[in-house]
Order: structure tokens, then C-alpha cells, then sequence
């Protein structure tokens, strides 16, 4: 009943993650409504929300919605919001993404030398191909081979996991801090808007009452 009357290609699910059908401006709206309109407490939000930034910049492609999830129920945060947040780490941002974190594994881990964004994709692209063949050999004549996937972890992979988590745990602390007031302010204005709303009823089923009290036009 809710699907959709022309099913969308592969090639149409693949370009819709890289540039949304609304754009990254309308995405962006989107989550940030999903996210004040969540019925939980502002500090479990935003604890939520720095949960999906910081996993944002670890290396962990694929698992970046269970990894979410599983440090915001560590943090006691909003499962939902850590998912959202997620989406922050998009085909936009995910460069620059790449490029600090694997600069400043690198630093932290005494490794010399440049990496640009095409080159650490590469290497994860390699990385993937080289994982399927040595699945696929398990069950055919191929013989398995590691090389790519040892250059991989060496040079790409675990700087990236140690610089993605110092820089992540710092962007998931500020984006804590700036987002509770957000979150305490707009619940605020809504309990407002609703106790507002919930007063002007009242006053016209008094109003109404008392009409019919006197037998006027409510009779």
C-alpha cells in the first residue's frame, strides 16, 4: 500500500545519497525539525546528537548508524538523535572529514607525509575490493592475499580511527554544549504555545457555558 508505484533504480538510490532530490539545505531542515520536535529530555538529545557527530569521524563506513546508536545508549542519550546526527557526515562533508583526522592520526602516530581525500578513498576502495576477493576465495580457486589490506590499516586506517576519535570526541562536546539551550528553548516555546492554546479552549467553553447559562446565542 505505502510503496512506491515505480520503485527507484540503484542508480537513483546511489545519487540520492550523494545530492538528496530537496538538496542538503532542505535535508538539513528536515533533520534539524525531526530533532526538536523529539519527545525526550534536551540533555539526552544533545548527548544523542554529539553521539552521531563524533561518529561521524571515525572510519567505521557502513556501521556508522550502529555505532551511533550503541555511544548513545553508553551515554544514556537519545538513540534517535544519535542516527539523525549521522547524516551530518555526508559525501560533502566526509572529505574534510577524512582528510583532518587521518592528518592528525598520522601526527599523533609519527607517520610522515601527505594524504589528499582521493587517495585515502582509494585506499578504502581498494581495501573493499581486496576483503570481497578473499571472501570469494573461501569458496572458489582464487588464493586470498592481504598486502592492500595491511598497507591499508598501517597508513589509512588506524590514523584515521585515532585522529576521528580525538577530533570527534571534541566536536561531540561542543555540539553538546551549543545544542541543550537549543533544545531547552524551542520545548519551552512549545509548552508555551500549547498552555496558550489550552487556555483559549478553556475560555471559549466558558464562554460558550455561560451563554447557555443566560440562554443566549450558544442556546
Amino acid at each position: 500500500m505505502f510503496k512506491r508505484r515505480k520503485p527507484r533504480s540503484y542508480g537513483q538510490l546511489a545519487s540520492q545519497m550523494i545530492y538528496p532530490p530537496g538538496g542538503w539545505r532542505r535535508a538539513s531542515a528536515y533533520v534539524a525539525h525531526r530533532l526538536r520536535r523529539l519527545p525526550d529530555q534536551p540533555h539526552r538529545i544533545a548527548r544523542g546528537v554529539a553521539a552521531g557527530i563524533m561518529v561521524n569521524f571515525t572510519p567505521l563506513f557502513g556501521f556508522h548508524f550502529l555505532s551511533a546508536a550503541a555511544v548513545a545508549w553508553i551515554i544514556r542519550g537519545n538513540v534517535l538523535a544519535a542516527l539523525l546526527a549521522t547524516f551530518v557526515g555526508n559525501p560533502v562533508t566526509l572529505p574534510f572529514i577524512a582528510l583532518m583526522s587521518v592528518k592528525l592520526g598520522r601526527e599523533i602516530l609519527g607517520q610522515e607525509g601527505e594524504l589528499t581525500p582521493q587517495f585515502i578513498f582509494h585506499e578504502f576502495s581498494k581495501a573493499t575490493g581486496e576483503l570481497w576477493h578473499n571472501l570469494s576465495a573461501l569458496f572458489g580457486p582464487s588464493e586470498m592475499h592481504w598486502y592492500n589490506l595491511s598497507d591499508f590499516l598501517a597508513q589509512v586506517f588506524w590514523p584515521y580511527m585515532v585522529g576521528g576519535v580525538i577530533l570527534g570526541s571534541v566536536a561531540g562536546v561542543i555540539t553538546h554544549y551549543l545544542t541543550v539551550p537549543i533544545f531547552i528553548a524551542y520545548q519551552r516555546r512549545r509548552e508555551k504555545k500549547m498552555a496558550e492554546r489550552i487556555a483559549r479552549a478553556s475560555a471559549r467553553a466558558a464562554q460558550l457555558k455561560a451563554d447557555r447559562a443566560r440562554g443566549g446565542p450558544g442556546q
